[in-house]
């Protein structure tokens, strides 16, 4: 599994947006039209960088929102966004799931519905920002899981047991990982067991 993260500005000030991308993101207001073309670009960019190259093709989405490419079912793909920030994820011969978040403001009750008793209490007592930042570690990971068995918050993704701190780990036929090294923003990605760890 190979994951990229970038700000939706960067990406679209760097790479060219294919033609049928610009074309779709024409339909949405501002903003939208930003992290949908910033995604695809980078999804296209991954692509050519494992040598998968779409030369243009479609990133076409299923009815629940989840993208895939026609005539590629051998390549699992994600893509996610949140305040800025755009992640894609390619894996070959698995589904795989993508998460980035924007660490904001989180509720006590969210807290206990996401974390361990123990982790909640935790996260309870620190400061603001390690808070959001720290909550935003866990909920991209739960995320990402749902994501890469095709649900998105359908799949109760608060159901996935993550523990504070935890950058690795397994929830049935998923495998996981929050790579914190390196990462100017909190993501999670997963996908199917018995793959090596993603690039």
């Amino acid at each position: 599994m190979h994951y990229v993260v970038g700000r939706s500005e960067d990406v679209l000030d760097a790479l060219p947006v294919a033609v049928r991308d610009r074309a779709a993101a024409s339909r949405f207001p501002p903003w939208r039209a930003e992290e949908y073309a910033a995604s695809r670009t980078l999804l296209r960019a991954l692509l050519r960088e494992i040598g998968e190259d779409l030369a243009g093709g479609p990133v076409a989405a299923r009815p629940s929102g989840r993208p895939y490419l026609p005539g590629r079912p051998d390549l699992g793909v994600s893509l996610s966004h949140s305040s800025g920030w755009v992640a894609a994820a390619v894996g070959r011969g698995c589904a795989v799931g993508v998460d980035v978040q924007a660490p904001s403001y989180v509720s006590d009750r969210l807290l206990r519905l996401c974390c361990s008793p123990a982790d909640a209490e935790a996260l309870a007592g620190v400061p603001e920002a390690r808070r959001r930042r720290e909550f935003a570690w866990i909920f991209t990971v739960q995320e990402a899981c749902v994501k890469a068995v095709g649900r998105g918050l359908s799949g109760r993704p608060w159901n996935v047991p993550v523990d504070l701190g935890q950058q690795a780990g397994v929830w049935g036929r998923v495998s996981w990982c929050a790579p914190r090294d390196g990462e100017p923003v909190p993501v999670g990605c997963a996908w199917n067991a018995g793959l090596s760890k993603p690039s």
